[in-house]
């Protein structure tokens, strides 16, 4: 199981350049993936991209792949043709206004056009220079998030044995509630017509009042989703969005148990499961 929530940041020195890439992740229902690259190396965007996308199936992602040059190989060309009409064109300024101090060549070569800078990005050599440093943090921002996965993973599984309890209970207090049911209708039919009271009737009305009340459907239905819930949480690497579903049933299934109950214990159980329910269905939304 892995959590959708991870970070790795990984800096290394090249022999021209510090390399770093930082990945981090929160909550997301699909696959939200950023790439953040200096805009002369985009077209590795798909590459590095392609390499998450192995690795990751849910949650927000953004990777920032940062390239800081220690040692720069920029050509630099000068238009002396310009440089020579910027210095003419501010000598006649400084003549008509009699300013007679020599002009600074820094004014000169600071002019649009003097000075022209230019360097071959080579995509390959970068992605060669990038792709360790990249790989290295890939890895530890996908153990982390199975570190994370792995105490979510615990939490649920303490959090279903809760449930299990529950749907014990229920289980157990099913003859019991029919037992109370048959109990209060004989009670009611003695109270009202004594020794005349007809077994066949009371019998009859406890049988509808179970058709009305009974849970055992809701009990069975409860049992198969909890045995699909331990299921998924413990061989499905990647369970989360088939939790959240099973959780609808789950809590369908208890909903249906607290509107035919009739007891205190059996409320306060069912107030019990719903909370159960609530917190597993709020950590499905962290995995995967």
């Amino acid at each position: 199981m892995t959590s959708m929530t991870g970070y790795s940041y990984i800096e290394q020195n090249t022999e021209n350049a510090v390399v770093s890439v930082e990945i981090k992740s929160v909550n997301s229902r699909f696959l939200d993936l950023t790439v953040n690259l200096p805009p002369f190396l985009n077209p590795l965007e798909s590459f590095f991209r392609d390499l998450v996308t192995k690795k990751v199936v849910r949650g927000k992602v953004d990777v920032f792949i940062r390239v800081k040059e220690t040692e720069s190989d920029v050509e630099i060309t000068a238009d002396t043709k310009a440089a020579k009409a910027y210095y003419d064109a501010i000598k006649k300024i400084s003549d008509s206004i009699g300013y007679s101090q020599e002009i600074p060549i820094g004014l000169i070569v600071s002019q649009p056009g003097v000075l022209n800078s230019s360097k071959n990005y080579d995509a390959e050599k970068y992605k060669e220079m990038i792709l360790p440093v990249f790989n290295s943090s890939l890895d530890v921002f996908v153990k982390d998030r199975l570190r994370e996965g792995e105490n979510l993973k615990k939490d649920l599984l303490e959090k279903l044995v809760k449930l299990e309890e529950c749907a014990s209970f229920f289980k157990e207090w099913q003859p019991k509630m029919e037992a109370m049911f048959k109990e209060q209708i004989t009670k009611k039919f003695n109270e009202l017509l004594g020794d005349n009271a007809d077994e066949n009737r009371i019998m009859t009305e406890t049988a509808a009042m179970l058709v009305k009340y009974t849970i055992n459907e809701e009990i069975v239905r409860l049992s198969s989703h909890l045995e699909a819930m331990k299921n998924e949480i413990n061989d499905n690497p990647v369970p989360g969005k088939k939790l959240d579903f099973i959780c609808q049933e789950i809590n369908r299934e208890i909903n249906t148990i607290g509107s035919k109950n009739q007891f205190t214990e059996v409320g306060a159980m069912v107030i019990t499961a719903k909370d159960a329910i609530e917190n597993i269905r709020e950590q499905s939304k962290n995995v995967e």
